[in-house]
């Protein structure tokens, strides 16, 4: 089954966000509650986990599958366009607003 699904060529990060909405309803994901998105959310991080524990030559369980670094930051990145998605946040503008925020912020290391 094809999900017919298009981004256009220069997406803008709403594109991903409405392309998340549709993918889901076709899917059936729709049916998800944010506490499920959530909880897929964070098992994705850990997923991500691996791949930097892997990069850094840290033990991972040999029977421990693990996808690369591309696939697990995409698969996050659905995630989190998912749930703001379900909380209504236009995430390009809520990030930009952050960032002025961040700008005018004294950073120390």
């Amino acid at each position: 089954m094809s999900d017919n699904l298009e981004l256009p060529k220069n997406p803008k990060l709403s594109d991903f966000q409405t392309y998340i909405a549709k993918m889901m309803e076709q899917r059936g994901f729709d049916k998800n509650s944010i506490v499920e998105e959530m909880l897929l959310l964070t098992e994705e991080i850990g997923e991500l986990a691996k791949v930097v524990r892997q990069a850094h030559g840290m033990h991972i369980d040999k029977n421990s599958s693990v996808g690369g670094a591309a696939e697990e930051l995409a698969d996050v990145l659905s995630y989190v366009l998912s749930l703001s998605n379900y909380l209504g946040v236009d995430l390009e503008k809520a990030f930009r607003e952050k960032e002025e925020k961040n700008k005018k912020r004294t950073w120390s290391r």
